[in-house]
């Protein structure tokens, strides 16, 4: 009975630390949209469009997640101004907790901003920006665990930080349209490993 139900903890254990899909490449099942912009998925990518109000946009995970590594691959077709947020909620269009940032070249890119509250919290420098590749799929890895924060562009470390409102933060994960219009941006391979 002992080894049976160490077998089942392990099974328990394996099972929570399994990478999930977040995406399905089909459609938005597991997300929601906030605002009038525009998500939809075409050839099996996630793609985001200004909408005709040209206002803030978000879609965000239906599940919420704490400590987790989040890997996504993007590709910024037109203007690009973008972001990843994480344990963040939306009311209307308006977003509480962290964005990994996701911008034209040498808009911080990897960097992390708190809407709402205390702005900027750490940018990356100069010489980690210039590893966005422009009109190219990047990928970025987003670490959070307890309150610290490490973000991943193209596999070089563009920020680390340790924050305890972070630490306390709950909410799920959001994608990001800027207000401005002309934004287009695809998604593709959403996957989060809960820690």
């Amino acid at each position: 009975m002992r080894i049976l139900l160490g077998f089942a903890l392990l099974g328990l254990s394996l099972s929570l630390s399994a990478q999930q899909q977040l995406f399905n490449g089909k459609d938005l099942t597991g997300w929601q949209a906030y605002g009038t912009e525009k998500w939809y998925v075409e050839e099996g990518l996630l793609i985001s469009e200004s909408g005709p109000d040209e206002q803030y946009g978000y879609l965000c995970t239906t599940e919420f997640y704490d400590d987790f590594v989040l890997t996504l691959e993007f590709l910024q077709e037109a203007n690009g101004n973008s972001g990843v947020f994480f344990r963040s909620t939306v009311d209307g269009t308006k977003v509480q907790g962290w964005q990994v940032e996701v911008a034209p070249p040498n808009k911080h890119t990897g960097g992390i901003y708190e809407s709402y509250g205390r702005g900027w919290l750490i940018k990356p420098n100069a010489r980690r920006e210039a590893v966005l590749m422009a009109d190219a799929w990047n990928t970025m890895k987003i670490k959070a665990k307890g309150d610290r924060v490490t973000t991943w562009l193209n596999g070089k470390r563009m920020v680390r930080i340790k924050d305890e409102k972070i630490g306390t933060g709950e909410g799920g994960i959001c994608l990001q349209i800027h207000d401005g219009g002309g934004i287009r941006v695809k998604w593709k391979n959403l996957e989060l490993k809960p820690l």
